[in-house]
């Protein structure tokens, strides 16, 4: 019965990119986001060169936000190869981090993974030719993989609920457009788009295309909205953050 939905707020941004200088700088927004929202998503670039210690300042920012927290990490994070720390400081924290994991909160299950680069559509770079350009499309499609598995275990633990993809990299070409054509190889990968339509997610998000565009949809029709914060300051959001309501049927056991 639609008088019995019950509407989730989920708070999406991507691209925060905070450094060891912004002590003080974001309490006040997780603050003011876990007021309207009930989940908040941080959709990669965490950090702005990779370094644990601007996760150890989002970590105490973080403590301002009332709300549940789910990530992933991005390219950015990666910078130094010290993106395990990054990982540490953020669970810790209290930060649910997604690398082909899903996790289920009020209901709404939520599966996520980094992403990769590799072209969209008839663009796609295949695996053909050196080996660093197999191992560049090989590492699109294990992300991609990663993704499809998390759903599944969704669906096969705890059946019809309302499923969300995140990750950092675009699944899409739509919701890049602005980006200069010649870099769309490294800003994601419709291999990324097949495991939404095949699990029936219900929307995702994503970030990494600072000068793409808020909103597209697969060919399948599944919502994916770019969240990169540049792109929500650019639109005029409270605070660079996505609001996006979903309704599901009352869960009975909300974790």
């Amino acid at each position: 019965m639609n008088d019995r939905k019950e509407t989730i707020r989920i708070a999406a941004v991507g691209d925060i990119h905070v450094r060891d200088t912004d002590r003080g700088k974001w309490s006040p927004c997780f603050k003011g986001i876990s007021e309207r929202s009930d989940i908040l998503l941080l959709c990669g670039d965490l950090t702005d060169t990779g370094d644990e210690v601007e996760a150890e300042v989002l970590a105490e920012e973080l403590k301002t936000c009332t709300v549940p927290i789910v990530a992933v990490l991005g390219n950015h994070d990666y910078e130094k190869n010290r993106h395990k720390l990054i990982r540490q400081t953020m669970v810790a924290a209290g930060v649910h981090v997604l690398d082909g994991e899903a996790i289920v909160i009020n209901g709404i299950g939520f599966a996520g993974v980094k992403g990769f680069g590799g072209g969209f559509d008839k663009h796609m770079l295949s695996m053909f030719g050196e080996g660093a350009m197999k191992a560049f499309v090989q590492e699109a499609v294990d992300e991609a993989l990663h993704l499809d598995r998390a759903l599944a275990r969704l669906d096969q633990e705890h059946g019809d609920i309302p499923k969300v993809a995140m990750m950092h990299y675009a699944p899409i070409k739509e919701t890049i457009y602005g980006e200069p054509e010649v870099i769309y190889p490294f800003l994601g990968s419709s291999r990324l788009a097949e495991p939404l339509s095949r699990r029936n997610v219900v929307v995702a998000f994503h970030g990494h295309a600072h000068a793409g565009v808020l909103e597209g949809t697969t060919s399948n029709g599944v919502k994916v909205f770019n969240v990169a914060r540049p792109i929500l300051q650019k639109a005029g959001f409270d605070c660079g953050f996505y609001i996006y309501e979903l309704e599901r049927e009352p869960a009975d056991d909300k974790r």
